[in-house]
């Protein structure tokens, strides 16, 4: 596997507490799920897996309260069902009546860099080298190409990123050390169906999150 590095910039970022029902509440630093999808968002295959091995903080954790308009509901599977099969249908949506107003307390000012591997997955077609997947994404990630926007957990966050190849000439971490409780490691997708949290106790360690591997005794339900 080779690991790659990712620094990744916005204004604004909110990695949600899966414990907060309503309200939007971020964890204070980047998740690993929301760092995978960053990765996934510039280069992703079947045959490929990215494993987030650490994140570092390069910002300050700055804090901001925000109020804003969301839509409540979401299409009907249903109606979108029998649309495609009449040739037609209602599949709209009406803000008035499904605006509600929500509080979030979202991270501001934030930048990170992301060391991930990329690793191709047993059984992959002979075609599928590594060397083939890593040229793919170092040259993808140089010139800013990615199949979707990478963001900062909310997809109203978007985030600039920009492939790190010389670390020694990068500044360091913030200084800043703290206890950050149980965070998302990422979801268990093996009942497809029903995927499942997975956690880990995380810290911030002189302005660096280590994120365990996923088969670990340290990532637990």
């Amino acid at each position: 596997m080779k690991t790659y590095c990712l620094e990744l910039s916005g204004p604004y970022a909110c990695f949600t507490r899966p414990e907060m029902k309503v309200e939007r509440v971020s964890y204070d630093v980047m998740t690993p799920s929301a760092a995978r999808a960053c990765f996934e968002a510039i280069l992703w295959k079947p045959a490929i897996r990215w494993h987030v091995r650490r994140i570092e903080v390069l910002k300050p954790i700055r804090w901001i309260n925000l109020r804003r308009n969301e839509v409540s509901g979401v299409v009907s599977g249903r109606n979108v069902e029998t649309a495609m099969n009449n040739g037609v249908g209602d599949l709209a949506q009406y803000i008035e009546e499904e605006r509600q107003q929500r509080a979030g307390l979202f991270l501001r000012d934030v930048a990170y860099r992301v060391h991930a591997d990329l690793e191709v997955l047993p059984g992959a077609a002979p075609d599928n080298t590594p060397m083939k997947f890593q040229e793919m994404f170092a040259r993808r990630a140089t010139k800013g190409q990615c199949v979707n926007q990478p963001y900062l957990g909310c997809r109203e966050f978007a985030a600039a990123f920009r492939l790190v190849e010389d670390l020694a000439t990068k500044p360091p971490p913030i200084d800043d050390t703290r206890d950050l409780g149980f965070m998302l490691h990422d979801l268990d997708f093996s009942k497809p169906t029903d995927p499942q949290p997975r956690f880990f106790r995380a810290a911030l360690e002189n302005g660096v999150v280590h994120v365990p591997a996923w088969d670990s005794e340290e990532v637990r339900s």
